[in-house]
């Protein structure tokens, strides 16, 4: 037990020297590290040979090795507030996964390999990678991934001991919410660039590796909220083992799709059946040992509090089931091709439409349950009393969507019912910060003193209500033009004017580049000078869109200039998207909603549990 510690940070800081000897291999273009061959060029900015050390597969792997370590080191530096017997449990199932990934980059993955003759340049990284947005997108994405496996140790070791109470979902809620802040963030990143990069025009495609991500965040969102009803009522304790368990295994599904090859994806790490099957072992290793041993102890883990049906605690539980089933549903449509190939020998794909019909509707559900669920009390409440609350929120929501529904040329109900329920989210987290400062005055100086868990709390369901509004506004009310435009031509689109001023090619630090300048104006008035671009890189000998943005509150002007054509002029295309910053705005406030209920003493150190241990000698309750 007193090695576990001392393990654990040795195992981080020497992991750290290994992934810095490959950066400083990228840094300098040292090719004859086959890796750094396969992944950089001399001649690319220094930004994106750092991007190189994680933008392939032996790389990205090491990072995550990394990652696991960083965790186990953050238990070792930070958690003096647990028993010596959890902590020293919970570093070593870390530490076990440790081993596990050591061993896979080991055997298969050696990001290390040397190359007899070393050629004088590099293949160059992927052209997509090189974009900031995608710079930062795999280290966040990796943060979320990997901390879920630090809930994952917290509840092996929580079975090993046979005891869950309120101090273990103390201490388990700050690495859950942690990962889920990385993951938002990571996810956001990811449809960001997507967005603006490849030209398109959307923010998600339901492709199998955004899925993979997508699944385990919307399972530790449901962990987050289970996890409170463990702490404040020692009740879920078996639904919150079983999430953490699952939540990890999502994860390990994620880095099996983006590394087998078993589902197509312009997303894909790698494209290796060795890769694959060593990755799906180390899954069900974990997997079913997790699952058995949670089999074995569920005996233990009964809960103590009693609830009502009208609670805050049944509340929580419709949180879980929806945001559950999402996850499974979304687990269905990515792996049905799958499926379909081996058992019916059938090649399908399952696209956007299936989502959009199958997802949304437990989307819309758990938005109305959100802001009840804050209203109501823990063990028995009233609904109607809480809805006698918000009922300036839900007042406010459907005035919003009247006046939307009003104002929309179409019929489509999805931008008013979008708008209603982002407005009856955002109000209704106003609302449950107010009524928590009581009656009578000074009310907004106790609105100061909240605790900062429950504003994190508002925060983010408020960000929640933002990106679904932007989400509803661009799919029901986006514009398209695609049409052929010679220099000099110009015309019209939802109130803008577009012309095509020039079109010209220079040459960037490792690619050559076409230039269209497109001059956008309204009623006359200028309002930007536009700039998509082409982009060809020689060494990939691939092409690149860069698409040009005229950002705005209340919407995006999206300019992508294509291939020349015969008889002259070039293929534009142009979209109007009325609130599509609102979609990441979201996910920022999510994101910082996540980090302000982590700033909340009690969840960062679990201060009060491990007082009521230490005086009471007994469990904490």
């Amino acid at each position: 037990m007193a090695v576990g510690p001392v393990a654990a940070s040795a195992q981080f800081l020497l992991t750290a020297t290994s992934f810095a000897a490959l950066t400083y291999a990228f840094v300098v273009s040292d090719f004859s590290l086959r890796l750094v061959t396969l992944n950089s060029h001399s001649a690319k900015p220094m930004l994106y040979k750092i991007t190189g050390v994680w933008g392939n597969h032996e790389g990205s792997m090491l990072l995550w090795v990394l990652i696991v370590a960083l965790f186990g080191a953050a238990v070792a530096w930070f958690g003096s507030a647990l028993p010596p017997s959890l902590r020293a449990r919970v570093l070593a199932v870390q530490g076990m996964i440790g081993v596990a990934f050591f061993a896979f980059i080991l055997f298969t993955s050696n990001p290390f390999l040397r190359l007899a003759i070393p050629p004088l340049d590099g293949q160059d990284l992927n052209p997509l990678l090189q974009d900031p947005g995608l710079a930062f997108h795999p280290p966040f994405l990796y943060l979320g991934y990997v901390g879920l496996s630090m809930t994952f140790s917290f509840a092996i070791a929580a079975l090993i001991e046979g005891r869950v109470d309120a101090a273990w979902g103390r201490w388990v809620r700050p690495y859950t919410l942690a990962a889920w802040i990385f993951l938002t963030i990571g996810i956001a990143l990811g449809s960001w660039w997507a967005y603006y990069e490849l030209g398109w025009g959307g923010f998600w495609f339901w492709d199998p590796v955004e899925n993979a991500s997508f699944m385990p965040w919307l399972i530790a969102a449901a962990l987050l909220h289970s996890a409170i009803v463990v702490e404040k009522r020692e009740s879920l304790k078996s639904w919150t083992i079983l999430l953490a368990i699952i939540a990890f295994g999502f994860s390990m599904i994620g880095a099996f799709i983006t590394r087998s090859g078993v589902l197509t994806s312009v997303h894909a790490f790698a494209n290796d059946p060795e890769r694959g099957m060593f990755l799906l072992g180390i899954t069900a290793l974990f997997m079913m040992g997790g699952l058995t041993l949670f089999a074995a102890r569920a005996g233990a883990m009964q809960a103590r509090g009693v609830f009502a049906l009208s609670s805050r605690e049944s509340m929580l539980v419709i949180n879980n089931v929806l945001l559950g089933v999402a996850a499974f549903v979304v687990f269905v449509g990515t792996i049905w091709p799958l499926v379909s190939e081996l058992f019916f020998d059938r090649k399908l794909s399952v696209g956007a439409p299936f989502f959009n019909m199958a997802f949304t509707p437990f989307m819309i559900l758990l938005g109305l349950v959100l802001p009840v669920g804050a209203m109501m009390p823990w063990k028995r409440g009233q609904i109607g009393r809480a809805m006698r609350q918000l009922a300036p929120a839900m007042v406010l929501a459907v005035a919003v969507a009247t006046l939307a529904w009003a104002l929309q040329s179409g019929r489509s109900a999805l931008g008013p019912v979008g708008l209603l329920l982002a407005t009856w989210l955002v109000a209704g987290a106003v609302i449950d910060l107010w009524t928590r400062t009581g009656r009578g005055n000074n009310r907004l100086q106790r609105l100061t003193r909240l605790p900062r868990a429950d504003w994190g709390k508002a925060v983010a369901h408020a960000g929640f209500g933002v990106t679904i509004a932007g989400v509803a506004a661009m799919l029901a009310w986006q514009t398209e033009d695609i049409r052929v435009l010679k220099v000099g031509e110009r015309f019209e689109l939802s109130g803008y004017t577009f012309a095509l001023n020039d079109v010209r090619i220079e040459q960037g630090p490792n690619y050559r580049s076409t230039f269209g300048d497109v001059q956008l104006s309204r009623g006359g008035d200028p309002i930007a000078m536009m700039q998509p671009e082409k982009r060809y890189y020689p060494v990939a000998d691939m092409p690149t869109t860069e698409a040009a943005i005229n950002n705005g509150f209340w919407r995006d002007v999206y300019v992508v200039i294509g291939d020349p054509q015969q008889g002259g002029g070039w293929a534009v295309r142009t979209y109007y998207k009325p609130l599509a910053n609102w979609i990441w705005g979201g996910a920022i406030l999510m994101a910082l909603g996540g980090a302000i209920s982590l700033s909340d003493r009690r969840y960062r150190v679990a201060a009060g549990a491990r007082r009521r241990t230490v005086t009471q000698g007994v469990p904490a309750e």
